[in-house]
């Protein structure tokens, strides 16, 4: 157990600054995404201490920050990636993700079907450049980074 418990994030924040509405779906996707990370997740520093881990994500000065503590919040790495790669994904994402909820009120299913796969892809795209970037310094598996990359997604939400 404590091989799995050293690979493991317990405690999750976003740092997303000043208090600011988002959609009901942003909300609903931010929620769940911190909800399945902490039920199952694979997260460890590269040269660190084992975990288990908290982690708070924000962004600071146009970087994207991960900020990884042991349990009782002592301070253990603090990873800042650039947020440039990542804004074309995202913003493809988000023109995905807004045509998919629209196509559901009115367009045939295989319309949906065929944005939804589109939506996946650039999620799949976007959680392995997560991973790619974090590789150095944080180890994470598919699934991890996938919901990652939605609170990186929801940290891009201005309003």
């Amino acid at each position: 157990m404590a091989s799995t418990q050293a690979r493991r994030l317990v405690d999750i924040v976003l740092d997303d600054g000043p208090v600011i509405r988002r959609s009901a779906e942003v909300e609903h996707e931010r929620r769940v995404a911190v909800f399945d990370l902490l039920e199952a997740n694979d997260f460890a520093l590269v040269d660190g201490p084992p975990g288990p881990y908290a982690l708070t994500i924000g962004i600071e000065e146009n970087r994207l920050v991960f900020d990884i503590r042991d349990e009782a919040r002592a301070p253990l790495a603090r990873v800042r990636l650039s947020l440039a790669p990542f804004r074309g994904v995202v913003r493809d994402y988000f023109t995905l993700c807004e045509a998919y909820y629209e196509a559901i009120k009115t367009a045939s299913l295989a319309r949906i079907e065929a944005i939804d796969m589109g939506r996946r892809g650039l999620h799949d795209e976007g959680a392995e450049l997560l991973r790619e970037r974090l590789a150095e310094s944080i180890d994470i598996d598919a699934d991890t980074a996938r919901r990652l990359f939605t609170l990186v997604c929801v940290l891009h939400v201005r309003g």
